[in-house]
């Protein structure tokens, strides 16, 4: 039976999929979703609970193909090239899937944000490498969602009009503009605050991979101070006993 659930299930949001990307007003109605299906409504309310749920299931479907996508994307040894290649992957994904794409980040009431906040947890392990490698300036979190904001900006723009935001020179400055706020080349020089650019690089290597000579409690301890470093920072002259 749950095999046949699952069927069901996956003839169901391939259906909706197929009717949202047809409808010019982007929304899918139950009714003609379950008669694509061959079943009834229950059948759809018994899966998925409501239209709601529907939608927030596809969109999860549109999450599982962008991470089965990047995790194909070639990972080279310099993360800033491979962050700036996932600007134009991620714009590449929108317009291969409109639909889903736009259910996945256009405002809904009360819709679930897994896939958002999966898409945003892919990207901050992106700009993770960065960090490792002293290239992000600043904070991961920080840096996804000034990434994610101008990326998701332009790619639903790119759908709703194509002839103006479609040109590759508004991706390329936007990505470059972004960019440049965000990372550097990888190893940059020692800044006026070496402390604070080491704690991130080292809070970075540790969510990379966590050392095995340190217990799990002990790496976030660790983890805890590098974090007050980092947010706070560090002058000569801080330590105790400093003169």
């Amino acid at each position: 039976m749950a095999q046949t659930n699952e069927g069901l299930r996956e003839a169901l949001l391939a259906a909706a999929e197929e009717q949202l990307t047809a409808s010019p007003d982007h929304d899918v109605a139950t009714r003609a979703v379950c008669e694509a299906v061959g079943v009834t409504q229950p059948v759809l309310y018994r899966l998925f609970g409501d239209k709601r749920g529907l939608l927030d299931a596809l969109a999860e479907v549109g999450l599982h193909r962008y991470a089965k996508r990047k995790a194909a994307l070639e990972r080279t040894d310099d993360p800033v090239a491979d962050l700036r290649a996932g600007w134009d992957d991620h714009l590449a994904f929108a317009a291969e899937n409109p639909a889903v794409y736009r259910l996945m980040f256009s405002p809904r009431p009360w819709a679930d944000t897994a896939a958002r906040e999966g898409v945003s947890r892919l990207l901050a392990a992106a700009l993770t490498r960065c960090a490792a490698a002293g290239a992000l300036r600043g904070d991961v979190e920080d840096a996804a969602a000034l990434i994610l904001s101008a990326n998701t900006g332009l790619a639903l723009n790119r759908i709703a009009q194509p002839g103006v935001y479609g040109r590759d020179t508004v991706s390329d400055t936007l990505r470059d503009a972004v960019l440049a706020a965000v990372v550097t080349a990888p190893a940059p020089a020692r800044t006026d605050d070496p402390v604070t650019e080491a704690a991130h690089r080292l809070d970075a290597q540790l969510r990379i991979g966590p050392p095995t000579a340190l217990a799990s409690e002990e790496t976030a301890l660790l983890r805890v101070w590098l974090d007050r470093l980092a947010r706070t920072g560090a002058r000569p002259g801080d330590a105790p006993g400093a003169e």
